[in-house]
C-alpha cells in the first residue's frame, strides 16, 4: 500500500497534469514549430536531445489514456486533483465503498464521532488553508447530522463538498434501513440548489460523473464560498467505468468592477469624510484596505469576523461593531456623522450592525460585494450605492484615484479613538477568575506570545474575545457570529489543527464543550488543538441574557463538569485555573502541550459579558416582558 505521502505526490502530479491539460496540444505544437532564441555572438546551440520530446510525448499520452475503475474511486481521485486534502466524517454501511476509496487515495482521512463536529471541522480545514474540504456521511441520520455544520459552513462562505450514500432505487419506499429517499426526506432542501447547497445532485448513473466533476470544478473556482452535496446509492459506488486520468476543468474569474462604478465611487468618497466598514469578505485584500485608509485618512471599523483585516492597534481603527462590539464606533458616528461608509465583504446583519440606525452615514453606503443581493438589505431605507465586485478588484482600481502622493495622505479626521478598556488588577489567589482577566493573559500568551491560531465559541465566549482581544493578522481568528452554532468552535478548532499542523486554541463555554467537542477524535489523530472553557456551570450568555429581559432563569444552570477528567477519560490532557495568578502556567502548558490540552477556567459568572447592546437590540424586536406597547 502507498504511503500517505507517495498517494499525495501522485495527486500533486495529476493535479499538475490537468491544470496543464487544456492546452497540452497547443504547448507540443508551439514546441515543435518555435526554434528557441538565441543570441548571434553565440555558436549556435546543439541539436535538442530526443528525451525531452520522449518525455512530452509520454506524458501527453499517459495522461490520455482511459483506465478502469469504480465511480467512487475515479471521483475521489479527482477530487484530490482539486486540492482536497482531508476529508471528516463518520462511516456507515451505505458509504463503505466511499469510505473506502478515500482511505485508499492520497486524501487524509479523518474518522469523527458525530457528523456535526465532522462538518465545523472541515469548515474551519478551509479557513485555516483556503483549500476545499471534504465531508462524508451514510444515510438517514448521518447525512441528516451534518446539516447544522453545513448551513454554519455556507453562511460563514466555506467551500465544502458533502458526500453521501443514499438508498438504492429498488429498495425505495420499502423502509429500507436508514432510508433516504423521497418517501422519508425532503428532496427540495438535500438535492436541490437552494439555501443549504450551492450544488446538489444525487447520481443515478455513471455517465453523470463529468457533468458533476465540471460543476464542481467550476464552483470550487469561483470567489466566495460553496458548499456541494454529492449523494451516490451503493449500486452507483460500485459500478466500474472507463475514466480518462485527467479532463478539462472548468474556472471562474472574480467579477471585476465596472469602470463607471468606480469612477462614480471615487467621486463620492473624495467628498470626506468617509469612513470604512471592513468584514470578512475583505480578508485576500486586507493590505489594500490598509492602503486605502491611510492614502485617505479613513477611520476603520469592522465586524467581528473582520478583526485584524485592519491592525486593531492603528491610531485609524476604531473598534468592532455587534456582538462584543466597542462604543467609539458608534461614539464616531454621532460626533462625525461621515457622508459616506465604504463597505466592504461584510453583509451588515443583526451580528455585525444591529440595524443600529446610528452606523448610517450622511448620504449613505456604498457597499461591495461579490453577492449582488448583499448590497441595500441590511439597511433598505437608506440610500445604497451597490457594487458588485471582488473587493481586491475594486480596491486595486480605486486606489489609482487616492495615489500615495495625494495631499490627503496620512490625514485623520479628528475624533475620538478606539477605546481602550481599563482592564482590573490580576489578583493572586482571587477566584472565580473574572474574564476580562483571563482574556489579558490569552492576548499576551496566545495571541502576541505565539503563532496559534485562535477561534471564539458562540455565547459569552465570542463576546469577551471579540471586545477585548487586538489581532494584526485576519488570518489568526475565526469566529462563526451570524449562524452562531453552538459546538462550532469546539470542534471547529480540531479541523483547523489537524488541517494545518500548527497550534489551535478555542475559547469555548461549558455548554457548547458538553453539546460537541471531538476531544476522542483529537486525541486519536494527535491534533494539536487546546480548549480554554468558560466554566460557570450554567449558560452564561441564555443567564444574562434572560435577566436582562426579566425572563426567567431557572434551568439555565446545570452541575459543573470536571472538564480534566472528561478529557483525560479520552487520552487528551488538561489543567483546572481556579485562580487568577494560575492562568499563566496554564496557558504556557497548553502551547507545550504534545497532546490534546484542555484549560478548565473557573469563570465569575457575576461578571456581565459586553452583550448589552445584543439584548437591546431582542427588546426593540419585542422579546422582553418589559416592552409592552414599544414600537419599532
Amino acid at each position: 500500500m502507498q504511503s500517505l505521502a507517495e498517494k499525495r505526490a501522485a495527486a500533486a502530479q495529476l493535479k499538475d497534469a490537468v491544470a496543464l491539460q487544456p492546452h497540452d496540444d497547443e504547448a507540443a505544437a508551439n514546441l515543435r514549430e518555435s526554434p528557441p532564441a538565441t543570441n548571434r555572438d553565440e555558436p549556435p546551440p546543439e541539436p535538442p536531445r530526443e528525451e525531452p520530446r520522449d518525455k512530452l510525448r509520454d506524458l501527453v499520452s499517459v495522461e490520455s489514456t482511459v483506465t478502469e475503475s469504480t465511480i467512487v474511486e475515479a471521483f475521489v481521485n479527482h477530487l484530490a486533483a482539486l486540492g482536497v486534502e482531508r476529508a471528516y466524517g463518520v462511516s456507515g454501511g451505505a458509504i463503505a465503498l466511499l469510505f473506502d476509496a478515500i482511505v485508499e487515495s492520497s486524501i487524509e482521512l479523518h474518522h469523527f464521532r458525530h457528523e456535526g463536529g465532522a462538518a465545523f471541522a472541515a469548515a474551519e480545514a478551509h479557513f485555516a488553508t483556503s483549500k476545499p474540504a471534504v465531508v462524508f456521511a451514510t444515510t438517514g441520520p448521518g447525512l441528516l447530522n451534518t446539516i447544522t455544520g453545513l448551513t454554519a459552513a455556507r453562511w460563514d462562505g466555506a467551500k465544502i463538498i458533502l458526500l453521501s450514500g443514499a438508498t438504492n432505487s429498488r429498495q425505495r419506499g420499502r423502509w429500507a434501513s436508514q432510508e433516504t429517499s423521497s418517501y422519508t426526506m425532503s428532496q427540495d432542501m438535500l438535492y436541490s440548489r437552494g439555501p443549504l447547497f450551492d450544488f446538489a445532485v444525487r447520481m443515478e448513473h455513471s455517465s453523470e460523473l463529468p457533468e458533476v466533476l465540471r460543476r464542481l470544478s467550476l464552483g470550487l473556482s469561483r470567489p466566495g464560498g460553496f458548499i456541494a452535496h454529492v449523494s451516490m446509492p451503493m449500486s452507483v459506488q460500485s459500478k466500474r467505468v472507463d475514466v480518462p486520468r485527467s479532463r478539462s476543468l472548468a474556472v471562474m474569474s472574480p467579477p471585476a468592477p465596472a469602470k463607471t462604478d468606480i469612477e462614480e465611487c471615487a467621486r463620492h468618497l473624495k467628498e470626506r469624510p468617509f469612513a470604512i466598514w471592513t468584514g470578512f469578505g475583505a480578508t485576500q485584500a486586507a493590505p489594500l484596505v490598509r492602503q486605502l485608509a491611510e492614502r485617505s485618512g479613513a477611520r476603520v471599523f469592522s465586524s467581528a469576523r473582520g478583526k485584524g483585516i485592519f491592525p486593531e492597534d492603528h491610531p485609524q481603527y476604531l473598534g468592532v461593531t455587534g456582538l462584543g462590539g466597542h462604543d467609539s464606533v458608534s461614539e464616531y458616528m454621532l460626533q462625525q456623522r461621515p457622508k459616506w461608509v465604504l463597505v466592504l465583504g461584510t453583509r451588515l446583519g443583526e451580528a455585525t450592525s444591529f440595524w443600529d440606525r446610528d452606523l448610517i452615514p450622511q448620504r449613505g453606503f456604498i457597499h461591495v460585494d461579490i453577492d449582488p443581493d448583499v448590497p441595500g438589505t441590511a439597511y433598505p431605507d437608506a440610500y445604497t450605492f451597490g457594487v458588485h465586485a471582488d473587493i481586491g478588484c475594486f480596491l486595486e482600481e480605486l486606489l489609482r484615484h487616492f495615489p500615495s502622493s495625494s495631499t490627503t495622505a496620512g490625514t485623520t479626521e479628528v475624533g475620538p479613538r478606539q477605546r481602550q478598556e481599563l482592564m482590573p488588577l490580576r489578583l493572586a489567589g482571587r477566584g472565580p477568575i473574572r474574564p476580562q482577566i483571563l482574556m489579558a493573559a490569552v492576548q499576551n500568551w496566545i495571541v502576541e506570545g505565539s503563532d496559534a491560531l485562535l477561534l471564539s465559541e458562540s455565547g459569552n465566549a465570542f463576546a469577551w474575545c471579540n471586545h477585548y482581544l487586538r489581532f494584526q493578522d485576519p488570518r489568526r481568528y475565526r469566529v462563526s457570529t451570524l449562524f452562531g452554532s453552538m459546538g462550532h468552535a469546539a470542534t471547529g478548532v480540531v479541523g483547523a489543527a489537524l488541517a494545518t499542523g500548527r497550534k489551535a486554541v478555542a475559547v469555548v463555554g461549558d455548554g457548547s464543550m458538553l453539546m460537541n467537542c471531538e476531544l476522542s477524535a483529537a486525541a486519536q489523530y494527535q491534533a494539536p488543538a487546546a480548549w480554554i472553557v468558560l466554566n460557570d456551570a450554567g449558560y452564561g450568555m441564555c443567564r444574562d441574557g434572560h435577566q436582562a429581559l426579566g425572563l426567567t432563569q431557572n434551568e439555565i444552570d446545570f452541575p459543573r463538569v470536571d472538564f480534566v477528567s472528561l478529557a483525560r477519560s479520552q487520552g487528551a490532557d488538561g489543567i483546572r485555573a481556579e485562580t487568577e495568578d494560575q492562568l499563566d502556567d496554564a496557558l504556557q502548558m497548553a502551547l507545550q502541550a504534545d497532546v490534546p490540552f484542555v484549560i478548565d477556567v473557573l469563570v465569575d459568572p457575576t461578571e456581565p459579558s459586553p452583550l448589552l447592546k445584543r439584548f437591546d437590540s431582542l427588546i426593540k424586536q419585542g422579546s422582553s416582558k418589559n416592552v409592552a406597547g414599544w414600537e419599532a
